[in-house]
């Protein structure tokens, strides 16, 4: 049953972000044709074509509260609106009369820990998983005594004073960064900026995981520095390493090809662009005891894949999880091409009996359209498989059942035949 809001008495008017009846907030409005249905049943975004956007809508700050209303003038959310964005009002809040403030963000902040810390002994984790947790366009990454903060909506940029003093008043943590860095912050008209906002970082920070220890560069490194989403399927990889030759492909700080070693792997050898992530990578194989096993090559993925076939190599275990090839409609295309290209220089270097993991982080490729290119590279690439295991991101980063986007990360597990 959709809760009920309480009555608040509305002055007339006929435009939208009117000063209103809402403790003076603005009010912004559905057009009639939109659904307000799906906003009703949990949707949490309103995008630009379905609100109607006059001078007073379009004078809001980037960011600002209002109160959403159906085209019938009731009352359905409290919203941030930024009209810079595509996306342009994302539902905080069923309560119009909400304040958004350190309490209310320590209440959302401490539901959400109290979900990873049933899940996880340690704290090592996604915290925050924006709109899945209620706090939408936030992520929130724990290492420990030090968060990563990512403010991805102007929302959570202006009012990051109060979240911080929110998450370290939860958790207790020491140390927070700021990581303002990646295309969604450029989607809300943010500049990129990347701080320590409390406390001191001096060096990577060790994470264990999965029988490794990882090294995340929390300041300069990819993302928040480490990619807790892909932990299960660490696992699930190791438990088919016992033995094998690993090739980890796009490997950053080594999450698959570290995993696999603490699995019983023979040897890995770890390929990125990146020179400082498998620099990191590497130290991580120290820290865990697996030097001797462990070798790095940097370079461009298509052109090692490639190298590699004309060397006829083979492994028993070959990984290859890329970024995101298809981050939009627009370039799903052309992303999908390059997820097949990806299965096509893989499989021929996949020894008889071994295994192919293919992995997918974009949004816009979802499970079918991802698992068809990859069908389709296996099979260019000379090889029949069978599909053991589909894997998607840990329980720490819950899925929003109402917004597709947030389900983004699949895994194909293949055995390939001879």
């Amino acid at each position: 049953m959709t809760p009920s809001l309480p009555h608040v008495p509305r002055p007339d008017a006929d435009t939208a972000a009117e000063p209103s009846g809402y403790a003076g907030r603005p009010v912004v409005r559905l057009k009639p044709k939109a659904e307000a249905r799906a906003i009703r049943h949990g949707f949490p975004w309103v995008y630009a074509d379905e609100l109607v956007t006059d001078r007073r809508t379009q004078n809001l700050v980037p960011g600002a509260l209002a109160v959403l209303e159906d085209a019938d003038r009731r009352p359905l959310a409290l919203v941030t609106v930024n009209t810079a964005s595509k996306i342009i009002a994302r539902v905080l809040d069923r309560d119009p009369l909400a304040q958004i403030d350190q309490a209310w963000f320590e209440a959302r902040i401490g539901r959400a820990l109290a979900l990873r810390a049933r899940l996880y002994p340690q704290p090592y984790y996604r915290l925050v998983h924006a709109e899945a947790d209620a706090l939408p366009g936030v992520v929130i990454d724990r290492f420990g005594d030090t968060a990563v903060v990512q403010p991805n909506a102007a929302w959570a940029e202006a009012h990051l004073e109060a979240l911080v003093a929110a998450l370290v008043a939860v958790t207790g943590v020491a140390n927070v960064v700021k990581n303002g860095t990646g295309r969604a912050r450029g989607l809300e008209g943010l500049s990129e900026e990347t701080l320590l906002i409390r406390g001191a970082v001096d060096a990577p920070i060790k994470v264990p995981m999965n029988g490794a220890t990882y090294l995340a560069d929390v300041i300069g490194g990819q993302k928040t520095g480490l990619f807790f989403d892909q932990r299960p399927n660490h696992a699930f990889a190791a438990s088919l390493a016992q033995g094998a030759r690993v090739l980890d492909v796009f490997a950053h700080v080594g999450g698959f090809g570290l995993a696999a070693l603490a699995g019983g792997a023979a040897s890995v050898l770890a390929v990125d662009g990146s020179a400082p992530a498998l620099a990191l990578a590497e130290q991580g194989a120290a820290v865990s005891g697996f030097s001797g096993q462990f070798t790095t090559r940097q370079g461009d993925a298509f052109a090692v894949l490639e190298d590699l076939g004309t060397q006829a190599s083979q492994f028993d275990l070959l990984i290859c999880d890329p970024p995101a090839f298809a981050p939009n409609k627009p370039a799903l295309e052309a992303g999908l091409r390059a997820y097949e290209r990806v299965a096509r220089l893989a499989a021929p270097l996949v020894a008889p009996g071994g295994y192919l993991v293919l992995c997918s982080c974009s949004h816009a490729a979802d499970l079918v359209a991802f698992r068809n290119a990859c069908g389709r590279g296996i099979g260019r690439g000379g090889r029949r498989a069978q599909l053991l295991h589909t894997g998607f991101a840990g329980p720490d980063h819950p899925l929003l059942p109402q917004l597709a986007e947030s389900g983004y990360l699949k895994a194909l597990f293949f055995r390939l035949d001879g």
